[in-house]
């Protein structure tokens, strides 16, 4: 059995988006959850996740399929907001395991989206539990830039695996990242990183 705090939630969402601003009346709603399961002792990706969510304020934009590949059909069969909070709480401990994503985006939509919703924040308080991946790839080597997912994993010579901007694959992919930077010695292990 594995020791719960061993494990890391690595977290990649995607939501509504266009190309230029929003319609009117219509908002960022997340739509899709990536999660992969990382443990921290084994050095491995111990399982990957994804959740669909069905935007109760805006619409799947052609652009937004372009990007992500999902549809307005796809997500229309996804679950509700609230519903995947308790999803993460449930299902994959949120509210007890520290978490990454790659910069603070993810991190900054739950917290809108919770606040939006009337939804509980699903993770723990964000300065105990989150680790922006990002700025500590940045730091660990020595970049005065952050780069973006797809860049990093050329940096650190690992492929891409599967559809960059589909959050399952960006999970599988930032957790591959958390790997190699906990191979480095440069992952903060027991207490996340200050963004």
């Amino acid at each position: 059995m594995r020791h719960e705090s061993a494990l890391l939630n690595v977290i990649d969402v995607e939501a509504t988006c266009w190309d230029g601003p929003p319609p009117p009346g219509s908002v960022h709603e997340i739509i899709e959850i990536g999660l992969t399961v990382v443990d921290l002792s084994a050095r491995r990706r111990v399982s990957r996740h994804r959740v669909l969510v069905r935007p109760a304020r805006s619409a799947v934009s052609d652009f937004c399929t372009e990007l992500t590949g999902l549809t307005q059909a796809e997500v229309d069969r996804g679950v509700t907001f609230a519903e995947a909070c308790r999803i993460l709480v449930e299902e994959y401990a949120a509210g007890e395991r520290s978490w990454a994503s790659w910069g603070e985006y993810d991190r900054r939509q739950f917290a809108r989206q919770s606040r939006a919703d009337g939804v509980a924040y699903p993770f723990g308080r964000p300065s105990d539990t989150h680790t922006n991946a990002k700025a500590v790839f940045a730091s660990a080597y020595g970049l005065r830039r952050k780069p973006g997912m797809d860049h990093a994993l050329r940096i650190a010579g690992l492929p891409l695996e599967g559809r960059h901007h589909r959050g399952e694959d960006d999970a599988w992919n930032i957790a591959a990242l958390v790997l190699d930077l906990l191979g480095r010695g440069a992952w903060p292990v027991g207490s996340p990183s200050p963004a």
